[in-house]
Formats: structure tokens, C-alpha cells, sequence
């Protein structure tokens, strides 16, 4: 099995360093990788950065990263990003990473922050104000990424595949939100990628009062991991390895 640890949303600041540097020294014992779904820091300052950076680094298993909109807020997103690779961190921006160890899993994930625009019924269109249409076009290049980024981890012959969101690709785990604010939570043409470019397992964050667990149309089990929602340091999921034979998307399964 592989065992995936995620979090998402834990907001830090300088008086949070140290706050879950215990629980992340325990994971070589749990888990085979630490994916971050964004909202790392509070105003994405470099200081708060810092501040993660140091309850990341030298954990003894990889750790990937996306940004999420609170990383963002100062302008500075290159420099968090720069923080935390430094840290040992891959930082994922429409790109994705294999991580493999001495003799196991080749474990994918591709990554993205994502975007708003609603789901299915109830969704921004490309249409209208200049702005309105960049704002569905932003959201659509993110999804284009992160679709060209599964595609390519399948070509590359991962044991399993991951797509790490801030923003949801479904709106199961935001049942407990504001139906009001979903369009701003998420956006359907995420989970369009993932079910198009093939996934395993898909993990964000950002939906604080949400829930935990969901699917895509495809069949791809959703994982709402925002720290106020699983309400610990993180939580491991279980994937059953893939077939050594090529496999249709969505075939290993998720527990957990």
C-alpha cells in the first residue's frame, strides 16, 4: 500500500512555529509523502514562510506543495515558493513530480492551486466584461495544467497518481458551506481534468467548514483535507499500487 499524508489550510505565522513540527517528525513511521493543498501561510508573507519551511525541512519523506489563495495575498507567491524549495519542498504550479524511493512506489503527483467558477448548472461563463472572461480563462488554464501534468505521470509509469488542488474539483466536499460562495470554492473544470487526465486520488483544501470526503464524475475519490475539517496535523490515505499493465484511469483505489 501507499500511504499518502495530507494537509491543507494550516495558516501559519511566527507564533504558530513549532506547532506541528512533532506530529510531521512522526510521519517516516506513517506515511511515504507529505502533500501540503495550499493556504500554507496566513498573508503569504516570507516570514510566515519561513515559518513553514522550518516545520517542513528534513522530515524524512518528500513533501509536495501547492500555494493557495492566503499565499498569494501579499504578492509575493515566487518568493513562498522559493522559501519553501529551498526547505526541500516541491512546489507544484501546473507541473508534476515522481517521487520514488530505495525499492518502492512510484508515487505521481501533479499539482495546481486552481480556481473559482462554480460547478455544473452554476458556473461562471467566458462571457461578457473582460474581466469575467479572464477570470473563467484563468481557471481554465490551471485545469489545462494540471490535466497535461496527470497525462504526462501516466506516460511516465507511476505506481499511483495524485492531483493536489487548493481549490475543489467537486462540490461533495463543501457540503456545510455557504451554498452562496461554492462558485468562489471551486470550480468543475478541475475535476474535468482530472477525470480526463486520470488520477488515483485528488486532495485539496480551502473549504474550512466542508466535508472530508467526495468523487468526481468519474469515478476519482475527493479528499477535502483543510485542517479545520480533518482536524489534526494530517491524515493518511491508503492506495493499492497499480497493475504493472496499463490500467484505465482511476483504477487504484483510495481508502481512507
Amino acid at each position: 500500500m501507499i500511504r499518502v499524508a495530507a494537509v491543507g489550510d494550516i495558516h501559519m505565522g511566527p507564533e504558530s512555529q513549532g506547532v506541528l513540527r512533532p506530529s510531521f517528525e512522526t510521519l517516516p513511521d506513517c506515511a511515504d509523502v507529505l502533500l501540503l493543498a495550499g493556504d500554507l501561510t496566513r498573508h503569504g508573507t516570507s516570514d510566515e514562510a519561513q515559518v513553514v519551511a522550518r516545520e517542513i525541512k528534513d522530515l524524512g519523506v518528500p513533501v509536495v506543495a501547492v500555494l493557495g489563495n492566503h499565499d498569494h495575498h501579499d504578492d509575493r507567491p515566487e518568493e513562498v515558493t522559493a522559501i519553501l524549495r529551498d526547505a526541500g519542498a516541491h512546489v507544484l504550479e501546473g507541473q508534476s513530480v515522481v517521487l520514488t524511493g530505495d525499492d518502492g512506489p512510484r508515487i505521481g503527483v501533479a499539482g495546481t492551486k486552481g480556481f473559482g467558477g462554480g460547478f455544473v448548472g452554476r458556473c461562471a461563463g467566458e462571457f461578457g466584461e473582460p474581466i469575467m472572461k479572464e477570470f473563467v480563462r484563468y481557471s481554465r488554464r490551471c485545469a489545462d495544467a494540471l490535466c497535461a501534468s496527470l497525462r504526462e505521470l501516466d506516460e511516465r509509469g507511476c505506481d499511483a497518481r495524485i492531483a493536489l488542488t487548493h481549490f475543489s474539483p467537486v462540490p461533495d466536499t463543501l457540503a456545510g458551506e455557504p451554498l452562496e460562495i461554492y462558485p468562489f470554492l471551486g470550480s468543475y473544470l478541475l475535476a474535468e481534468a482530472i477525470d480526463t487526465g486520470g488520477a488515483d486520488l485528488a486532495v485539496h483544501g480551502h473549504a474550512h467548514a466542508g466535508t472530508e470526503h467526495g468523487m468526481t464524475g468519474g469515478g476519482v475519490k475527493v479528499r477535502n483535507v483543510a485542517q479545520p475539517v480533518i482536524g489534526r496535523a494530517f491524515h493518511v490515505y491508503h492506495l493499492r499500487e497499480r497493475e504493472p499493465v496499463a490500467a484505465p484511469a482511476g483504477d487504484g483505489a483510495a481508502s481512507g
